[in-house]
């Protein structure tokens, strides 16, 4: 078994996770790193899946741009959906090719690590015949929109914490019609203050029992402060850190 390496990075702006998932990906699928996953925020943006629905998004992109809100149109599969502060995303650059070659099983694995995450804080949740991602009492938690190039994965899920959840009634998430979002902090409501960081270690821990791995080796690029890693010099320093880490470490 194989330890997991897990880069905690705090919030970056979505093209710049997207540029360094890509550069990851090509050094796992050339076999250079073992499998990793990023964890992370986003400032408020929309992203849109390859087989997506632009009518979904029920805003104007001017109207989102003066409002400081972007919008990506990607490679993963899914529809329309909001990342933000206060979700947690998990970017996992895994090779499938040591898992079986089984998307579907891949999925169903992250939908299941989530599942476990929120039995950590007491909340039961449950996953829905035909649809992706994770469920509470018919209101969905978590998205899960994945890539996978040569068996290698690229992006992942957002599990909202104490997201913004009004940014949601932008767009028709996931592309289903009146679908209702919660969150973490939404489900606890007798429990105020949930951090990230909390959810964050039960994300590895799940991870390393569903996917199979020894153990998990967790490297913070940064201190966790959020507004300075939105400064100009955040690829610099983000690529910078994370080579630095795997030179040291694979």
């Amino acid at each position: 078994m194989d330890t997991l390496k897990v880069y905690k990075i705090g919030l970056v702006p979505y093209r710049k996770a997207l540029d360094l998932q890509l550069n990851l990906l090509e050094k796992r699928k050339n076999g250079e790193i073992g499998d990793s996953l990023l964890l992370l925020e986003h400032p408020p943006t929309f992203t849109i899946g390859r087989k997506g629905n632009k009518k979904h998004l029920l805003m104007n992109e001017r109207y989102l741009s003066e409002r400081g809100i972007h919008f990506e149109e990607i490679s993963r599969g899914g529809d329309i959906t909001f990342h933000g502060p206060g979700q947690l995303v998990g970017y996992p650059i895994m090779d499938l090719n040591t898992k079986g070659r089984d998307v579907h099983k891949y999925l169903r694995g992250l939908e299941e690590s989530i599942v476990m995450v929120l039995e950590d804080f007491g909340i039961s949740a449950n996953r829905i015949e035909g649809l992706t991602g994770v469920w509470v009492k018919g209101h969905k938690i978590a998205s899960i929109g994945v890539g996978v190039k040569r068996w290698v994965t690229y992006h992942g899920f957002a599990l909202n914490v104490n997201t913004d959840l009004s940014y949601f009634d932008m767009i028709v998430p996931c592309g289903i019609p009146d679908v209702k979002m919660t969150s973490i902090a939404g489900c606890l409501r007798e429990k105020e203050g949930i951090q990230i960081e909390d959810v964050e270690e039960a994300v590895v821990k799940s991870f390393i029992k569903i996917f199979g791995f020894e153990n998990a080796k967790v490297i913070t690029a940064f201190d966790y402060n959020p507004e300075n890693l939105l400064e100009s010099d955040l690829l610099y320093n983000l690529e910078e850190e994370l080579e630095k880490d795997l030179d040291l470490l694979i």
